[in-house]
């Protein structure tokens, strides 16, 4: 096999993967907790598992928690786990409107200058000083999606989905690489009814670079 004739099959299946549909994860609310503020809320309680996630490690505890806001309350608000060093809540912009919160735009983590909320277990109540956030859109990867899709950590794409006969573009996509991370992109619930993204047969793509 000579060549050239290499470089157009690689070519050729590059291509195809990278069309290949990214996987979607819906992101309801939810909770990250540090060591100390779970300890203060399920005294005594070890972290238990109920669902494992796609992102390896990553799981849906059993423990929830109610928030509390000025305007309203969510309930059944599910833990995920591992602990983390920082808490952090993670909300839609419609669940901030019931809490009567404004809760920024943010990437996981970059926590500065955001507000907090009040968070009650059946055995403990505590106000967080900072945490509330809604989590920008953003897709996992490993190194070597990135490679094949030409992207690198930081970097921000436009995904269309299509899913319940609407097709929707979401540009300002962040691309989040890791070695343990495995392919799949974040919206919450907001965005995933505005594109349909409820229907099991909804697919996501990356948009061509113009």
């Amino acid at each position: 096999m000579d060549k050239q004739l290499v470089e157009q099959v690689v070519t050729q299946v590059l291509d195809e993967m990278r069309m290949r549909p990214i996987p979607l994860g819906i992101s309801n609310r939810h909770i990250h907790l540090s060591q100390q503020d779970y300890d203060r809320l399920f005294p005594g309680m070890p972290v238990t598992a109920k669902k494992n996630l796609l992102q390896p490690g990553q799981f849906a505890a059993e423990q929830t928690v109610t928030l509390a806001g000025p305007k309203g309350q969510l309930h059944n608000v599910r833990l995920l786990g591992p602990l983390r060093s920082v808490s952090q809540v993670e909300i839609s912009r419609t669940d901030a409107r019931t809490l009567g919160i404004t809760a920024p735009l943010r990437m996981s983590g970059n926590l500065s200058g955001t507000p907090g909320v009040k968070l009650i277990s059946p055995w403990a109540e505590i106000d967080l000083d900072s945490g509330l956030i809604v989590a920008l859109r953003h897709i996992h990867m490993s190194p070597l999606d990135a490679l094949v899709l030409r992207v690198a950590h930081g970097d921000t794409v436009s995904v269309v989905i299509e899913g319940s006969g609407r097709r929707t573009l979401f540009d300002d996509v962040a691309v989040r690489v890791a070695p343990d991370m495995r392919l799949e992109m974040h919206i919450d619930t907001d965005e995933a009814n505005a594109a349909g993204a409820d229907d099991p047969h909804a697919v996501a793509h990356l948009a061509p670079r113009p």
